[in-house]
């Protein structure tokens, strides 16, 4: 999810869960959305690795601050910076809870996603993801801002705000619920061209929450469609002309034409699949192994230099030639493997 959208979201929740009838030791209204905004936005302060290198900022974002095992420790520095700049150092035990509901959101936020959330860091690097909301979802951050909005209007009740956090929460689990309709069909899919074995997720896209990527893996083997849960007719294709946004929706097709594609994790010409291999099981992509939930061979490349290129598949966005993580080991012939990432279509930088 976006900061913004987080930091908004605890604005929400603060609303929601202040007292109507405040006891004296509680925090003002004020001081409590403010500690709660910032405190939903808090997680995402893990962007300052990126200074150091897009190396480390894969590795470590949403670990440590967007963890529950750290969330108190987190939740308690928090309130005791208000508590200094709101003088009230006595209060910081009253701040500690505000703090803590604006992270706890903020980590919900993120869950839901398709990313992955080391929710149990430093213990563990596992990344986990709900996958029923995009990382941009219009809707859910308009939910948002119509509860505040209405706060704004009846100041004095909190009304608003709890009807638009239970929306809020409606609204995730039907999107839980057209997450199963669209594993449904990829199922039949695997059945229908008898891949048994075969594991079907599926990704939620942008635009529209029934715009969903059906992946069909086996064995390294892929096949995914872009499809849209209640469409009858293909869309018509925007052109580059297009706006922005059908340009992004174009693409998914109804439940009854899907186009299905396909990739491997070492892909389709067997003169590749040794170098894939070799780069593939080497040291020096652990990372990607940890990191990507579908990979799959880009290309292999021999001149001048030796190069297996990898793509997770979970970001191939339709609409947009646009991905983020493609990461790749080149080397001379007879050379040890040096760790690139893919800018554009052939840009190589070097990973710290």
């Amino acid at each position: 999810m976006d900061t913004l959208t987080h930091a908004l979201s605890g604005a929400l929740f603060a609303r929601a869960t202040a007292r109507s009838s405040p006891c004296p030791e509680d925090p003002p209204l004020w001081q409590r959305v403010s500690l709660c905004t910032l405190a939903a936005a808090f997680p995402d302060g893990d962007f300052v690795v990126s200074f150091y290198s897009s190396f480390a900022y894969l590795l470590h974002h949403r670990g440590l601050t967007h963890s529950l095992l750290m969330m108190p420790l987190w939740a308690l520095l928090l309130a005791g910076l208000a508590a200094l700049c709101f003088r009230r150092p006595g209060a910081w035990r009253n701040y500690a809870g505000v703090a803590a509901l604006g992270i706890v959101a903020h980590i919900l936020g993120d869950l839901i996603t398709n990313y992955g959330t080391m929710i149990f860091a430093p213990f563990s690097d596992r990344r986990v993801a709900w996958g029923t909301t995009f990382i941009i979802d219009l809707w859910f951050s308009g939910i948002i801002l119509a509860g505040l909005a209405a706060s704004l209007v009846w100041k004095g009740s909190r009304r608003p705000a709890i009807i638009a956090s239970l929306a809020l929460f409606a609204y995730v689990g039907m999107q839980a619920a057209w997450r199963s309709q669209a594993v449904d069909f990829g199922q039949q899919y695997a059945r229908e061209k008898d891949i048994s074995g075969a594991h079907v997720t599926v990704q939620p896209s942008a635009v529209s929450p029934l715009n969903w990527m059906v992946m069909v893996e086996k064995n390294g083997d892929y096949r995914w469609a872009f499809v849209n849960l209640r469409r009858q007719e293909i869309a018509t294709d925007p052109g580059p002309e297009g706006g922005f946004i059908a340009r992004l929706d174009a693409p998914f097709n109804p439940l009854s034409a899907p186009i299905w594609n396909r990739a491997a994790l070492l892909g389709s010409l067997p003169e590749d699949a040794l170098l894939a291999r070799e780069a593939w099981m080497s040291p020096e992509m652990e990372f990607f192994r940890w990191f990507a939930q579908y990979p799959a061979l880009l290309r292999v490349e021999h001149n001048p230099l030796e190069c297996a290129w990898f793509q997770d598949l979970r970001f191939v966005r339709p609409g947009t030639s646009f991905n983020p993580f493609r990461f790749g080991l080149c080397r001379a012939p007879g050379g040890d493997w040096q760790r690139y990432r893919l800018s554009g279509e052939a840009e190589r930088t070097p990973l710290d």
